[in-house]
């Protein structure tokens, strides 16, 4: 069984995050990390692979520095890794990053594609949904809990009222939740063995992407200014003297909450 799983570089979550003054993009030189939910999709991988065989392949789209975070996941157990790097890609949005993906797949062997269900820093959790309505392959998202005999996925899919079961054929893209499984921490030999992994860097040429499809200078929506939110003050504070839920109606209805 062939597993690819789609990660992505981000900025840690206990950095300060802050726009980049000259691009209004996310300003990446501050500490980054693998992002936290595409550990799961990792983990999800393995496991399928330990059950069936095969082979997981890493692909992310980043900067170079992006490589390194990537090698956390062949630290993990991950066979091999594509990373897609080029200036020209810088600052992409959904649909950008989404087609480059899956133009990189399409060059690809997989049964089934594994994505975090969404980043720590785009939030949107869209990009999967993109490359699965790109490649034309059936789309399962927020998975809580996943098997498979190697031909069909039984799963089950978070809602609001518990869970829904689907079974849906391969080859297929998935999208894990936050806790269905444990990931596993890298042992020194998988630190040790993922530096002579093979890490392939493909750029737009190598791929022949269609740069008038990233859609980042014909962009509608164009950052102007930004400013740092303002410090925290303290909070009215209301002793109970009897007459505390009148100052509190009070407050709310001057405050337009009520």
């Amino acid at each position: 069984m062939n597993i690819i799983v789609c990660v992505k570089q981000v900025v840690d979550t206990e950095a300060e995050k802050r726009l980049d003054p000259t691009s209004w993009r996310l300003d990446r030189t501050v500490p980054n990390i693998l992002n936290p939910y595409d550990e799961y999709a990792v983990e999800e991988a393995l496991k399928l692979k330990e059950q069936h065989g095969g082979q997981v392949t890493v692909l992310c789209m980043g900067p170079e520095g992006a490589a390194d975070d990537v090698r956390k996941a062949l630290a993990m157990g991950a066979d091999d890794a594509v990373l897609i790097s080029d200036a020209a890609l810088a600052g992409s949005d959904v649909m950008g990053t989404a087609y480059a993906l899956a133009e990189a797949l399409k060059t690809m062997s997989y049964d089934l594609i594994i994505f975090g269900n969404r980043s720590t820093d785009g939030e949107t959790g869209c990009v999967p949904a993109a490359v699965a309505e790109l490649l034309g392959r059936p789309f399962l998202s927020t998975l809580s809990k996943m098997e498979s005999d190697g031909t069909t996925l039984k799963v089950h899919r978070e809602t609001d009222l518990g869970y829904v079961a689907y079974d849906c054929p391969l080859p297929a893209v998935v999208s894990v939740a936050k806790g269905i499984n444990e990931p596993r921490y890298p042992t020194m030999k998988g630190i040790l063995g993922a530096k002579k992994k093979p890490l392939e860097v493909k750029d737009v040429a190598a791929l022949g992407l269609d740069i008038s499809k990233i859609g980042l200078g014909g962009a509608k929506t164009k950052v102007l200014s930004a400013r740092t939110a303002p410090p925290r003050t303290a909070g009215t504070k209301i002793e109970d003297d009897g007459s505390s839920a009148q100052k509190i109606a009070d407050f709310l209805a001057a405050e337009k909450l009520l």
